[in-house]
């Protein structure tokens, strides 16, 4: 079968889902969604999905189910609840796990399909809002080889690098590599900005010099221009990114290996929890910063 005649199910219609499950729509001729909250499945519905009261009915009605939550909970309850996919998948149905989440649980989902005469996937994926809009995430892929390639076509309607990182749970661990690098990364791009501030320079001149040198990055690109404009609105929430450095940090020490900066960065994104930023994007780390600077009333 052709991945255009996928009949494919979605799980998960939130910043990044809503624009990653309408790239599909656009490629395969039946698509039916889920999510908890129906309001923000309607860009999805108002182009013809077709709305599942539950995962089990998505699967029901899928060749090809993705599933783009919030937590590891919400994905156990999304695969392994009452009404959940595996409840309702048929055997040979392929199940595509796009949330970050623990390697084991990857594994573990893995092994219940198996069971199941199923094949599973785990695809987290990095870029944000914007890579999920523009259709340029990076996608690192942990299952069997064969069913990757199956759903090659499909996942690169989301996005523009697709790896294949090894077996289940893969690529949840190459998605900690991502997370571990953005967090040292965001804690050197806020401290930046703050520095020029409290110097007296012109942030958006000094960030004209650095974007284009060694410090160069997509959080200075895409990140820091939001900041200088008091943007906070999410492209990818702090409580998800806090989940993320947990998830990474009990790995680590799973296997005894010492993470200090990711520990640094984690304890920071506690703070803007703290402080009442959780549901904003990861660059409020910037007002967690601010309040240890006491240049708050300076924004």
């Amino acid at each position: 079968m052709s991945s255009t005649q996928y009949r494919i199910g979605w799980i998960g219609t939130g910043v990044m889902g809503v624009s990653m499950c309408g790239h599909v729509m656009a490629r395969v001729a039946s698509v039916t969604v889920h999510n908890r909250t129906r309001d923000k499945a309607r860009p999805l519905l108002d182009r013809g999905a077709v709305w599942a009261d539950t995962p089990k009915q998505v699967a029901e009605a899928s060749d090809v189910v993705f599933t783009m939550v919030g937590f590891p909970r919400d994905v156990r309850e999304v695969y392994m609840g009452e009404n959940g996919v595996l409840k309702g998948a048929r055997p040979g149905t392929i199940l595509v796990d796009m949330t970050t989440t623990e390697p084991a649980l990857a594994r573990e989902i893995d092994t219940a399909a198996r069971a199941k005469g199923l094949h599973a996937v785990d695809a987290p994926v990095s870029g944000g809002d914007v890579g999920a809009r523009e259709a340029r995430l990076s996608i690192m892929v942990g299952g069997e080889a064969e069913i990757v390639e199956r759903i090659r076509p499909l996942l690169e309607t989301m996005g523009k690098t697709i790896v294949h990182q090894g077996p289940a749970g893969a690529g949840q661990h190459a998605k900690m590599c991502n997370q571990i690098q953005i967090a040292g990364t965001m804690v050197g791009m806020c401290e930046s900005l703050i520095y020029a501030r409290k110097a007296g320079l012109d942030v958006e001149t000094m960030l004209t010099s650095i974007s284009g040198g060694a410090a160069g990055c997509w959080s200075l690109d895409n990140l820091a221009p939001r900041i200088c404009k008091r943007n906070f609105d999410p492209g990818f929430f702090v409580d998800h990114f806090v989940k993320d450095m947990g998830i990474a940090l009990e790995e680590a020490k799973r296997m005894n290996l010492p993470l200090p900066g990711l520990a640094l960065a984690h304890q920071l994104y506690v703070t803007v929890q703290a402080l009442g930023y959780g549901r904003k994007g990861t660059h409020a780390l910037m007002l967690a910063i601010e309040h240890i600077a006491a240049m708050s009333d300076q924004a």
